[in-house]
């Protein structure tokens, strides 16, 4: 069903009565779904990023609907969902049992011989299994509507779900992850769906993701590194140091895309993590990393896996989180850009070359 667009005025202020951007879409009219899930049960840090969803709503319109890599986009319709304040509430009383168990290990201390709190972790762990069926079931039945789908954490861990419901869609893909963490630890601090873990979940569970390519990585153990030389080319990392090493030696910015673009399959997810950004951009993020890039960076190299022909299953934007200073609002504008600019692209289509 297309909406009537007689009366919206895409030069005028933006409507919080309409929907994300202001935009005066219900799902029904909407080619692109976006699905917020507010859940931040395992940061390691700070917190705030399951308010991410609302924030970046709010911060959305702002936005003037012109796009020139991808113009009127828009009309083809973007709708976010309501917030599940179920999901938020489950999420604050799970964050306070994560809280507890983190405080344990910071101090040296041993959570399997402390009852209560083993209990909690079980805890814990139930409620990320019960988020990653939560979001499974609500993207599949998207995707079999005939929704194109993204998602808006939340933190990192939010997409699993997500992706197994691609993995349903589409016999193989590959994910370009941005960020500034490699996010591949085994069940992190003993929480199975760790925001820290996504991707060693995802090469785990999910085999039909047949290639993962992250770039602007600068945080990392020896595990990762260790998973990452021995996945047998599954996945390739640009490193935020090595990047910065070939630009200052001369290479350019159109040469470092191509090169990670020519890594990934015909078909990419992109994971979206906020802080793989320079942190002057989400200063108020969970746990923000000196390096990273500028968005129109970011955005260059959209335009070129758009150009490359590649074709754009889903996405999710994570770990946008305005903190205690909600006022200032710069995490949430720039993610609030950041998911237009996704949003165009998702509705964009494949390139014919």
């Amino acid at each position: 069903m297309a909406a009537d667009l007689s009366k919206f005025d895409p030069n005028s202020v933006g409507l919080k009565s309409n929907n994300i951007f202001g935009l005066p879409f219900r799902e029904d009219e909407s080619q692109l779904v976006l699905l917020p899930v507010p859940w931040e049960v395992t940061v390691s840090y700070r917190q705030g990023t399951a308010r991410g969803p609302e924030n970046i709503f709010d911060a959305s319109m702002q936005i003037d609907l012109f796009d020139p890599d991808v113009i009127d986009g828009w009309k083809k319709g973007f709708y976010m969902q309501p917030i599940d304040k179920n999901i938020r509430k489950k999420s604050d009383f799970l964050r306070q049992c994560a809280e507890l168990i983190i405080s344990c290990l910071i101090e040296g201390g041993d959570v399997s011989a402390n009852e209560q709190l083993s209990e909690k972790l079980q805890e814990v762990n139930d409620g990320g299994k019960m988020l990653y069926n939560w979001v499974y079931e609500m993207t599949l039945r998207l995707l079999k509507n005939g929704k194109k789908v993204g998602l808006v954490g939340g933190d990192h861990s939010t997409p699993l779900g997500f992706i197994k419901a691609l993995s349903e869609v589409h016999e193989s893909f590959g994910i370009l992850q941005i960020d500034a963490h490699a996010d591949l630890r085994d069940a992190y601090e003993g929480f199975t769906y760790s925001h820290a873990s996504i991707m060693f979940n995802v090469l785990k569970d999910i085999p039909q993701v047949e290639k993962l390519v992250q770039v602007g990585i600068r945080d990392y153990c020896d595990e990762e590194l260790d998973l990452i030389r021995n996945s047998n080319g599954r996945v390739t990392t640009f490193f935020d140091r090595d990047i910065k090493a070939l630009q200052y030696e001369g290479t350019s910015w159109r040469e470092i895309c191509d090169k990670v673009i020519d890594q990934l399959p015909q078909k990419v997810y992109i994971s979206f993590d906020i802080d793989g950004l320079d942190p002057k951009l989400c200063p108020n993020t969970g746990t923000p990393v000196p390096g990273g890039f500028e968005v129109e960076q970011i955005f260059y190299m959209f335009r070129k896996l758009h150009d490359s022909g590649r074709e754009l299953i889903g996405f999710d934007l994570n770990e946008v989180s305005c903190g205690e200073h909600t006022s200032d609002g710069m995490d949430a504008i720039v993610g609030a850009r950041i998911l237009f600019k996704l949003c165009n692209y998702m509705v964009a289509g494949k390139k014919e070359l």
